[in-house]
């Protein structure tokens, strides 16, 4: 068998501030790599005894080491904060606009140099929020461009995680809504051309990718070819809000994972707005079911009524923003399902749970 490697993948947003403009956990061990684990499209994805999960995968604990990574006082491009990481087994060892690679799923390498930069007007202030599937060999990152102003879902695609190219913005001609709940006066707003969390789910179904995104309810969009994304202005949300603690805001967290009978399990984020017992603008992780065969433009046909995770430890309840867990990466990994998160938008951290018989 190949030597195999596991990769995770983790976007650093790249407005990144002095290490002494922070606070800082000394027990935090950094360590770095110039060179980096190869791959090449003959790599495999997932583990050779990889189980596909029954809905809903319950169970997820925290990993008593948490936060497993932090910032890089030593490199300057991260040495303020870490956000949300995507992640992806590789032949069997774990690597990160950064990047970062384990052989345990706890322990991490980052390569010296961030993986994904700034070239265009719409990233002019950072790129972010990364998700990451592989079909047919290469690897389809979905990312946000920031321009100051409006977020931009973009695409970027590579064969082997450290060289990216570019495709632009997916959805150019979209309108998102954004909801005002801060507002005294609750109000909607059209935003135009803002677009973000992207989650594809990495299989052509009747004859069609599809993709769920947004950061107000999910929406969502298909494309035949990966690149070139439809989204049809003015239709229906893939998944409105139900529960109590995703009130304020909804978004896709990793790409949805194909179920042993033939779904898809979709891991999500919500913020609530304070009834219920859920602090006001606190992020917690969801789960949802979703049938793609007969309703690939939504609803999901089962969500789970509580989160999967709720900021409790001190990095994710007082934090560059208090009060936040926001999940992005789910892969299997060694018996367990590792859920991977960042903690207040500044540490990562990773839940674990056992892969169900």
């Amino acid at each position: 068998m190949a030597d195999r490697t596991y990769t995770h993948l983790l976007f650093l947003l790249l407005h990144l501030l002095p290490a002494f403009a922070h606070k800082s956990r000394a027990n935090l061990t950094v360590y770095s790599s110039d060179t980096v684990p190869k791959v090449t499209p003959d790599s495999v994805e997932n583990e050779e005894n990889y189980t596909a999960p029954y809905f809903p995968l319950l169970g997820f604990k925290q990993y008593p080491g948490n936060p497993i990574l932090g910032p890089n006082p030593r490199a300057n491009w991260e040495s303020a904060y870490l956000y949300n990481p995507a992640a992806i087994v590789i032949d069997d060892k774990i690597s990160t606009i950064g990047i970062a690679w384990s052989t345990d799923g706890y322990n991490f390498t980052r390569y010296t140099q961030p993986v994904l930069q700034p070239t265009a007007p719409f990233e002019a202030h950072g790129v972010e929020d990364p998700r990451i599937v592989r079909v047919n060999d290469t690897f389809y990152m979905t990312y946000t461009g920031y321009d100051g102003t409006v977020a931009r879902l973009a695409m970027a695609t590579s064969t082997d995680l450290f060289n990216w190219e570019k495709h632009g913005p997916i959805l150019p001609n979209c309108t998102d809504v954004n909801y005002r709940w801060d507002l005294p006066i609750n109000a909607y707003a059209a935003r135009e051309g803002w677009s973000k969390s992207g989650a594809i789910v990495a299989e052509k179904i009747n004859g069609v990718y599809q993709m769920q995104w947004g950061d107000n309810w999910l929406m969502s969009a298909n494309s035949t070819d990966l690149i070139h994304w439809n989204y049809t202005r003015n239709d229906l949300p893939f998944a409105q809000k139900l529960n109590v603690w995703e009130q304020a805001l909804m978004e896709s967290g990793p790409p949805p994972v194909k179920t042993r009978d033939g779904m898809w399990l979709k891991i999500y984020n919500g913020v609530a707005l304070g009834p219920g017992g859920y602090e006001t603008a606190s992020y917690n992780t969801g789960q949802m079911l979703l049938d793609m065969e007969n309703a690939s433009r939504g609803p999901p046909i089962a969500r789970l009524e509580t989160p999967l995770l709720q900021p409790t430890s001190v990095e994710e309840v007082q934090g560059q923003v208090d009060q936040v867990v926001f999940s992005e990466g789910l892969v299997e990994f060694r018996g367990k399902w590792l859920l991977y998160f960042g903690q207040g938008d500044q540490y990562l951290g990773v839940a674990t749970t056992d892969v169900q018989p």
